[in-house]
């Protein structure tokens, strides 16, 4: 597989790659970087059970992103579903520098306010490995319902991946969003996935996004996001407010964005993810 795939990566970018070197491309990607004969070094990426249109899905996610971000994100190469591969620019990677928060958080704001024209995406494509749905929705709650939570408890039901209480709890709270969700706000232009692993660093402190699942959503999930696993300074969420202020109850929605990474989690990793799934419930239940 990888060289049938190097081979149809040296002819898009019509170069020969001199050296292939294995790097972290993420849970269902294999990712390396290409040293090419012309002088050019590329990230490069690969899977052989990404679903159908994983990577133009991705690269379009990323020229979105790129639009209307004030936030760096890599320049897409090369893309092709078949065979299924992505080559993006080579990002080195440095040291945060002092504003390097701060700039995130306007950067991130800038983002958000860009907007969306639905919540979901306007050309249907699914999200992520698990192929979550992304139909247009007229509201969050809608959205967050349909293409989210619900097929999500369907999912965890069929792998056995939460007990029943928890599938039914989702189900429950799925049925409360319009009174659970705070007030309604126009859909945001989202990274979608948006943990520390998704944000590089680059020389001189410069903040990079990569690996998007973009869509139309609820700016507070993103902010979610940020905070599931932590790796973000308390200087990018007070910039980010300061630039785009919020509801003042966002913090105590923070779990109900979460649920959704967390289901995926616990679909996909099993372990203490299940536990935590319900941990969030709690607070909504």
């Amino acid at each position: 597989m990888a060289e049938e795939v190097f081979r149809q990566i040296a002819v898009a970018l019509d170069a020969g790659i001199v050296r292939a070197t294995s790097v972290r491309g993420g849970d269902v990607a294999t990712a390396f970087r290409l040293e090419l004969d012309d002088g050019r070094q590329v990230f490069a990426k690969t899977s052989a059970s990404v679903p159908v249109q994983h990577f133009t899905t991705e690269a379009a996610g990323l020229a979105w992103i790129r639009s209307g971000s004030g936030l760096d994100v890599p320049e897409v190469v090369a893309v092709s579903d078949d065979p299924p591969f992505l080559v993006l620019e080579w990002v080195d990677t440095g040291r945060p520098a002092r504003d390097t928060e701060v700039l995130f958080g306007r950067g991130l704001a800038a983002l958000h306010q860009a907007g969306a024209p639905t919540f979901g995406r306007d050309d249907r494509r699914p999200t992520g490995s698990r192929g979550l749905p992304n139909e247009p929705c007229g509201t969050w709650a809608d959205f967050y319902a349909t293409q989210r939570l619900l097929p999500l408890a369907r999912l965890a039901q069929n792998t056995r991946s939460l007990p029943g209480n928890a599938i039914r709890a989702l189900e429950t709270i799925a049925g409360r969003l319009v009174e659970l969700g705070g007030e309604p706000e126009p859909p945001a232009r989202l990274h979608g996935d948006l943990w520390s692993g998704n944000r590089l660093v680059g020389l001189e402190g410069a903040n990079w996004l990569i690996d998007p699942a973009a869509h139309g959503g609820h700016r507070e999930f993103d902010l979610a996001m940020m905070q599931l696993f932590g790796g973000f300074g308390a200087e990018a969420f007070s910039a980010y407010a300061e630039a785009c202020p919020l509801d003042g109850g966002w913090r105590d929605r923070v779990a109900l964005h979460q649920l959704a990474p967390l289901v995926v989690h616990a679909v996909k990793f099993g372990g203490s993810y299940p536990a935590a799934v319900e941990r969030a419930l709690a607070g909504y239940t």
